[in-house]
């Protein structure tokens, strides 16, 4: 029998900070990415993918826009953590919310959200389906798994569910952008993790005057 191919585990256009924080401090609905996180995306907001992604023309190309296209590209399903899908906590008062991106979000393939309270699968426009996976990080990695089928499974984040992934010893390739921005405190991405032990190497290196974008596998 021939065997079936499998896509690999990745985290693609993960931005920290120069201080090594992922996300701000404080997050809520009017700092989804905490006190200060949009700050780490500047690099991507100019991009001609990021001006796609949002309807709006132009949009510069190069270095930067050519890893922001990767961030997206060659994924068959994704897993998020509860908080990178909304400032909500504990137990789902009702079905209203729906995510940050409206009613199109950019994901467009099943999309794995871990969660301790239950809640039905949301169907989005442009094929994304929002699954609430309540059994823990495994789970939901098999189930993005048999969704991706050869394609890549992408660790969306936030900061707790990739350093979740990453210790478990699952992801194989990642792309992290560093921001030439100091947050100060917030959610630290390395902080007692030993990559190189790990058996992560350097396998690409590229530096634009608003990042440099480093991709580690093993």
């Amino acid at each position: 029998m021939k065997a079936t191919a499998m896509g690999k585990v990745r985290v693609a256009g993960f931005t920290v900070s120069i201080d090594g924080f992922g996300a701000g401090p404080e997050q809520s609905l009017a700092d989804p990415l905490g006190k200060g996180g949009r700050e780490l995306h500047q690099w991507m907001f100019g991009t001609r993918m990021f001006h796609d992604m949002i309807g709006k023309p132009g949009g510069e190309t190069g270095v930067d826009n050519d890893f922001a296209q990767r961030s997206m590209a060659g994924f068959g399903a994704f897993i998020l953590g509860r908080n990178m899908f909304g400032p909500i906590r504990g137990d789902w008062p009702d079905d209203a919310w729906k995510g940050w991106w409206g009613d199109d979000p950019p994901y467009h393939a099943p999309t794995y959200i871990l969660t301790h309270h239950p809640r039905a699968s949301i169907v989005m426009e442009g094929g994304t389906v929002f699954h609430f996976v309540t059994d823990g990080i495994d789970s939901a990695l098999r189930q993005a798994r048999a969704a991706a089928g050869d394609l890549d499974v992408k660790i969306g984040g936030g900061v707790s569910t990739v350093r979740e992934y990453l210790q478990a010893g699952a992801i194989d390739e990642m792309h992290y952008v560093v921001s030439p921005v100091v947050l100060g405190q917030g959610e630290a991405m390395f902080a007692g993790i030993d990559l190189p032990a790990m058996g992560y190497r350097m396998t690409e290196q590229a530096t634009t005057p608003k990042a440099m974008h480093v991709v580690m596998a093993r």
